[in-house]
């Protein structure tokens, strides 16, 4: 989510793909945004794998603009469970290697990622978990611990960073490296995401740990929590407080450690809600003021024309003007929750709005299923990409991005908001019902219709990186929260339940 820095302005890169070493796909913008951070290190951020189509469903879904099948708005309890399900099995695979502190694996085997967990989908699980469950779940209350373990016990750092990713579990590279650990290492130490370059650390891949964190606090009343947020705030203030005209806060790190000078609209909106949820935990003005730093960068985003935010910067001087993502338009009401910002919802529901139907030639959806509901940016659209000889379906539906879309309408509450939003959710159930049959995490069958793939069919995000059609903790994780009526953003936004 969620989103973007960068796009134009850079130089091409070319990426190799795991799942082919011999492969290399040129990309025209090397894109900095928390889910491909690791391609500004010349490590692929797309999808490896090559997926075929799901099989063996009949079933067709109504479009976004009609109706449910009269589940009513909070989503079918059904659905909710078997997602809920997924997210504790994501979190408890490997137990031979994890007996105790650990994280969840962000995708399904079948993507090619290993046993890869990102910070930012367990950030999700956790506030997906606070929404669904009263009290403190056990999951959420586990994950957390993992994300912390993670920040105290990083090989190289001891200054409160998380890196962008970990290996939670045992396989053997593409060249025949083995990777024989779980989470923890022989020595004690977290087992970062060396081998796909997963190494740095994002103002994004900060704040939603940060987020999460706070949130377990206010629940639990638990003062690590709330101690390992302060850290992750401080990092953040402390490496990435921009000078630059822009303002805001810049990139993050890469894995060498060196600075990079992007700026994101979303990684702010993140810095915006997760810098006043620490206000409101500690009472220190530091944290306003940090919140105040990042909010004004955000509104310099904003073009009132178009109705919606631009990407963010490259350099801290000039805006990048294309293309444009979703997640600056929702996110942007869940945090800010400014009526004069409210037309960015809006926006993304008719701008990026596709229908995923089985009968175009790039889709991969089995007959008999459509599916509707937006895409990641305006370049998805028309883009015509390959990852791993696979053409993007410019009408591919990214379902998480559409989870999203549910969640901010839900939250807006307008007259029609709430139709909208259950409009939505239903296509992330025929999604959910009907996409990711026999798939696998670590290496064990995942229930069928548990959880949510990241996107239709293969998509391309116009930043350098796709999403395919597997099951993901993220995207699975916003559909929770859709369904609860639930804005992590917010203190008492997971109580919804």
């Amino acid at each position: 989510m969620h989103e973007t820095a960068s796009s134009a302005a850079q130089p091409s890169l070319l990426v190799a793909g795991p799942s082919d070493p011999t492969s290399r796909h040129v990309l025209d913008r090397a894109a900095l945004t928390r889910r491909g951070f690791l391609a500004a290190a010349g490590v692929g951020a797309a999808g490896w794998a090559v997926l075929g189509t799901a099989g063996g469903a009949t079933a067709q879904g109504p479009l976004a603009t009609g109706g449910g099948h009269g589940h009513g708005y909070g989503g079918d309890r059904q659905s909710r469970r078997a997602a809920l399900e997924f997210l504790r099995v994501a979190t408890d695979a490997y137990p031979d290697v994890n007996p105790g502190p650990r994280l969840a694996q962000s995708y399904a085997d079948e993507l090619g990622l290993f046993s890869t967990a990102f910070v930012y989908d367990n950030a999700l699980a956790i506030n997906a978990l606070l929404a669904s469950e009263r009290g403190v779940p056990e999951h959420a209350r586990v994950l957390a611990d993992g994300l912390v373990y993670a920040m105290e016990h990083d090989p190289v750092y001891s200054d409160g960073r998380l890196r962008q990713g970990y290996n939670v579990g045992p396989y053997t590279f593409y060249d025949g490296t083995p990777q024989p650990y779980g989470f923890v290492l022989p020595d004690g130490t977290a087992n970062i995401g060396w081998q796909f370059g997963f190494l740095g650390t994002a103002v994004g891949d900060m704040a939603w740990p940060g987020v999460a964190l706070v949130q377990l606090y206010f629940r639990s009343r638990e003062r690590r929590y709330l101690d390992a947020a302060v850290r992750i705030g401080e990092w953040i203030t402390t490496n990435t407080w921009s000078q630059a005209p822009l303002g805001g806060f810049s990139f993050g790190v890469n894995g060498a450690n060196e600075p990079v000078p992007n700026g994101s609209t979303e990684h702010n909106i993140d810095c915006v809600a997760f810098f006043t949820l620490l206000a409101r935990a500690t009472g220190q003005r530091r944290w306003r003021e940090a919140a105040a730093h990042a909010r004004a960068f955000v509104d310099r985003m904003w073009e009132p024309a178009v109705g919606t935010f631009y990407t963010g910067t490259n350099d801290g001087v000039e805006i990048n003007r294309e293309p444009l993502p979703l997640d600056p338009a929702t996110w942007s009401w869940i945090a800010l929750r400014e009526r004069r910002y409210a037309s960015s919802l809006d926006w993304a529901g008719s701008a990026l709005a596709v229908t995923d139907q089985p009968d175009a030639p790039t889709s991969q959806l089995p007959d008999g299923v459509t599916v509707s509901g937006v895409t990641f940016s305006t370049a998805s659209l028309t883009s015509t990409a390959q990852y791993n000889g696979i053409t993007v379906h410019p009408q591919g539906v990214w379902l998480e991005g559409t989870a999203q879309l549910a969640a901010s309408y839900a939250d807006r509450g307008g007259r029609r908001d709430r139709h909208r939003a259950e409009a939505l959710l239903e296509q992330v159930r025929v999604a959910q019902s009907e996409l990711g049959a026999g798939q696998h995490l670590g290496g064990v069958e995942l229930a069928a219709g548990g959880g949510v793939v990241a996107a239709s069919s293969l998509i391309d995000t116009g930043f350098g990186f796709g999403y395919f059609q597997v099951q993901h903790v993220g995207a699975t994780s916003w559909y929770l929260m859709a369904a609860a009526g639930a804005n992590p953003f917010q203190k008492n936004g997971l109580s919804g339940h």
